[in-house]
């Protein structure tokens, strides 16, 4: 078990997201997949995705 580790010194810990809906999760794919298809998804736009801080249209 990793119950033991430790997040070091100075690193800021993000909060735990909840596990979206298995039908939130096929959204978000679908708006990437568009994103990438249009050639509009960047890092930033995959990073808010990921952190919650951006939804799916």
């Amino acid at each position: 078990m990793l119950d033991n580790l430790q997040i070091p010194e100075g690193i800021k810990q993000e909060p735990e997201l909840p596990v979206p809906s298995i039908e939130e999760q096929k959204k978000v794919v679908a708006e990437l997949k568009r994103l990438e298809e249009a050639g509009e998804l960047t890092p930033e736009i995959l990073e808010e995705f990921m952190t919650g801080k951006r939804k799916p249209e």
